[in-house]
C-alpha cells in the first residue's frame, strides 16, 4: 500500500491549527501566554489538567499523562489510523496529498467508508423531500412550525417506502451492500437486504465535527408496523450512549454560555433553535448517560456558573427520567436544573402553541433539578399522616445526603423541611443518617465494585498493575537549582526558536545538576536543527520513559508569562543566568584553588588570569541582559 509523502504529512500538520481539533471536543480556556487548557477527553476530572500549545501543536494531560499531536488527538477520539488521520486533515484543509513514489492513494479504510455512505445517504434522504411521494413529510414538519428553510437548515430528509430506493441509489455511486449493511443504512432479511428506512421522516445524526453518522427517523404512515422512531443501529462510528442529536450546532453556544439544553426530540431540539435557544440537544433513543454528561461536560467547561438544563414531560415516564438524569448529575460538576412547559407542553408544542418567546421563557424559568426529584420522592406520600411524613423523609433524605457542599445542603435541608412541614433539626438528623450509611456502605470493599483511579498525580502512584512511576515536573526537587534548570528548559522548549541560537547553545552546553532534567536537557542538544517546525516535539518525543512525560510536561506546562515577547525575553535570561551560575561555581572553584598555591608562582597567576576572565564573562552576560 502507497505511503502519504512524508514531506505532506509535515505540511498538512503545520497548516493545520490543533486548538481548533481540540477545541470541537474540549471547552479550552487561556492559560497563559500561548497555552490553553480544559477538561481531558481521555480520563473523568473536575479541574481542567488538559493543555495544549498550539504554537508547538502538542496536548498533555497532567492528570492521565496522555499527549501527542493533532494526529494522535483524531486517531485517539475517532478511532483513526495514522493515514485516515491525515487523510481527514487534509481534506479539512483542502490540500492535495501525495504518495511514495508516484503511488495512488491507499485504498479508502473501512470507517472512512462508513462516514462516506452516511453522508451520500443523507444528501439523497434530503434530496427525496423534494419529491411528490414526500408530501406527508413535508405536511408533518409544517404541523409542527418547519418550513423548508428550517427543513434545510438540519438536514431533514425523507425515505421514499420502497424497499430499494436508498440501497440503489447508493450503489449507483459505488457503495457495496456490506459497506451500506455496515453503516445501518440497509437491513439483512430472510430474503435478503433491504432498506433500513422506509416512508419516514429522517434525521441525519453527526458527530461533534458535522460528520453525519447515523439517523433518526420518524414514522408517517398508518400501516407502517415499525417503531414510532427508529434509529441507526450500533456501528463502528455511531454508538448511542456517546451521541448527542445537534451537538454540532449547539456547541459554539454551549461553550460560550457554559449552559447546554437537553431536549427529548429531534423536533423539540429544531423547536429550540428556532426559538433562539441554540444550546439545545437530545439523546438518540436513549436514556441521558453519564458518556453523554462527559462529553457535554467537556464542551461547557469549568465555569462556575456552567449549568444543564433538562426538560422533562411532567408524567410517569418524563418523572423516571429526571430521577436518572439526576443520577448522572449528582457526579458533576455542573450545576443541573429541571424546566417544564406549561400545561406540560414540550418545546416543540410550546412554541406552535405560544411562540418563540414562550419557549425562551421555560428554559429560563428552570428549577433546580434536586428539588425537582425531591419533589418526586415525597409526592407518592401522605403528609397529612405522621407516618406519612416519616416515609417521605426517609425517602427524600438520601436525595440530599448526595449533595457535596455542605452550604448548598443545608439549604435543601431547609427546603425538605417546609416541604414536610417538618422541624429543620429533624430532617437534619435524617440526612446526616442516610449520608452516614452511604458512607459506611461505600467504604466497604465490595459495596460499589473497584474504586474508580484518582485522578492527578495520585493517579500515577496507584495505578494497577503496579508500573513504573512517571518523572513529572512535581516530582523535581524542591530546590532553587532544580526550579532555574525546569524553567529554562521550559522557556528553550517552548521559547527557544525566538532567542539568539548562539545563547541558547551556550545554555545548553552546561550539564544540569538535577540527572531527569539533563536527560532533557541532552535530548535538545542532540536534535541538529532547531529552528525548523516541530523540533520541540521531536525533542520532547526522544526522551524514553519513565522521563518522557517530564520533557512533554516542560513543553506544555504553562510557562510564567505575560506576553510572548515577555517569555522570549525571560527564556533569553533564564539561559544567560545558567551560564553566570556556571561561572560562578567555578570561580568558586578557583578561589579555593588559589588558597592552596604560591601567589607568585606560575600556577597562581595562572589562576588569577582565569579570574580576571571568568568576571569579565560575567559582567558581560550581566550588562547585556
Amino acid at each position: 500500500m502507497a505511503r502519504i509523502a512524508q514531506a505532506d504529512v509535515e505540511e498538512v500538520k503545520a497548516r493545520t491549527n490543533i486548538a481548533d481539533i481540540v477545541g470541537e471536543r474540549v471547552a479550552l480556556k487561556s492559560a497563559g501566554v500561548g497555552s490553553l487548557k480544559g477538561l481531558c477527553p481521555f480520563h473523568d476530572e473536575r479541574s481542567p489538567s488538559f493543555h495544549v500549545r498550539p504554537q508547538v501543536g502538542y496536548y498533555h494531560c497532567f492528570g492521565c499523562g496522555e499527549s501527542g499531536d493533532v494526529y494522535s488527538f483524531l486517531r485517539a477520539m475517532d478511532h483513526l489510523s495514522f493515514t485516515e488521520a491525515v487523510e481527514r486533515l487534509a481534506a479539512r484543509i483542502g490540500y492535495t496529498l501525495h504518495y511514495e513514489d508516484g503511488g495512488a492513494a491507499p485504498e479508502t479504510s473501512g470507517r472512512t467508508r462508513l462516514y462516506q455512505a452516511n453522508t451520500a445517504a443523507a444528501e439523497w434522504f434530503r434530496g427525496q423531500l423534494a419529491t411528490g411521494e414526500a408530501d406527508a413529510a413535508r405536511r408533518f414538519l409544517g404541523e409542527r412550525g418547519f418550513d423548508a428553510g428550517a427543513a434545510a437548515h438540519f438536514g431533514v430528509g425523507y425515505a421514499p417506502k420502497g424497499w430499494n430506493g436508498a440501497r440503489d441509489a447508493l450503489h449507483a455511486q459505488g457503495f457495496t451492500d456490506e459497506e451500506l449493511l455496515a453503516a445501518g443504512i440497509l437491513s439483512q432479511g430472510q430474503r435478503g437486504v433491504y432498506d433500513r428506512f422506509r416512508g419516514r421522516v429522517i434525521w441525519p445524526i453527526r458527530d461533534i465535527t458535522g460528520q453525519t453518522i447515523g439517523f433518526g427517523a420518524r414514522r408517517l404512515y398508518e400501516d407502517d408496523q415499525g417503531p414510532k422512531y427508529l434509529n441507526t443501529p450500533e456501528t463502528p462510528i455511531y454508538k448511542k450512549a456517546q451521541v448527542l442529536y445537534g451537538l454540532d450546532l449547539a456547541k459554539k453556544e454551549v461553550s460560550r454560555s457554559h449552559r447546554v439544553v437537553v431536549v427529548e426530540g429531534y423536533t423539540d431540539v429544531m423547536a429550540c433553535h428556532l426559538a433562539g435557544v441554540t444550546s439545545a440537544i437530545a439523546t438518540c433513543g436513549t436514556a441521558f448517560g453519564s458518556e453523554h454528561m462527559r462529553v457535554v461536560g467537556r464542551i461547557v467547561g469549568t465555569d462556575a456558573s456552567g449549568e444543564v438544563v433538562f426538560t422533562f414531560d411532567p408524567d410517569a415516564a418524563g418523572q423516571k427520567a429526571a430521577v436518572r438524569a439526576f443520577a448522572e448529575a449528582r457526579t458533576s460538576t455542573l450545576q443541573s436544573y429541571v424546566a417544564v412547559g406549561p400545561e406540560g407542553l414540550d418545546p416543540c408544542d410550546l412554541r406552535l402553541n405560544r411562540g418563540d418567546g414562550a419557549v425562551r421563557a421555560m428554559i429560563d424559568t428552570k428549577s433546580p433539578l434536586f428539588e425537582f426529584v425531591i419533589d418526586q420522592r415525597i409526592a407518592g406520600h401522605d403528609l397529612a399522616s405522621v407516618e406519612g411524613r416519616v416515609a417521605a423523609l426517609g425517602s427524600a433524605a438520601p436525595i440530599v445526603a448526595e449533595i457535596k457542599d455542605s452550604g448548598i445542603r443545608g439549604r435543601y435541608e431547609h427546603v425538605l423541611a417546609r416541604r414536610l412541614g417538618e422541624d429543620l433539626r429533624d430532617v437534619h438528623r435524617a440526612v446526616l443518617r442516610a449520608a452516614r450509611r452511604e458512607s459506611e456502605g461505600s467504604e466497604r470493599p465490595d459495596a460499589r465494585g473497584p474504586a474508580a483511579p484518582a485522578s492527578g498525580a495520585a493517579a500515577m502512584t496507584t495505578d494497577q498493575p503496579a508500573t513504573i512511576a512517571r518523572a513529572t515536573i512535581a516530582s523535581l526537587p524542591r530546590t532553587s537549582d532544580a526550579a532555574l534548570e525546569r524553567d529554562a528548559l521550559m522557556g528553550i522548549l517552548q521559547y527557544g526558536h525566538l532567542v539568539e541560537a548562539a545563547e541558547i547553545d551556550a545554555a545548553l552546553a552546561i550539564p544540569m545538576t538535577v540527572p531527569a532534567l539533563d536527560v532533557v536537557r541532552q535530548s535538545i542538544l542532540a536534535q541538529p536543527d532547531r529552528t525548523r517546525i516541530g523540533w520541540a516535539v521531536a525533542a520532547a518525543e526522544s526522551v524514553r520513559e519513565p522521563l518522557r512525560s517530564l520533557a512533554v510536561e516542560l513543553l506544555t506546562a504553562s510557562f510564567p508569562a505575560l506576553t510572548e515577547l515577555e517569555a522570549q525575553l525571560s527564556t533569553r535570561s533564564l539561559a544567560r543566568t545558567l551560564r553566570i551560575r556556571a561561572i560562578d561555581r567555578e570561580k568558586v572553584a578557583l578561589l579555593g584553588a588559589i588558597q592552596r598555591v604560591p601567589a607568585e608562582s606560575e600556577e597562581g597567576r595562572a589562576v588569577r588570569l582565569s579570574l580576571r576572565d571568568l568576571d569579565a564573562r560575567r559582567r558581560g552576560l550581566t550588562e547585556g541582559s
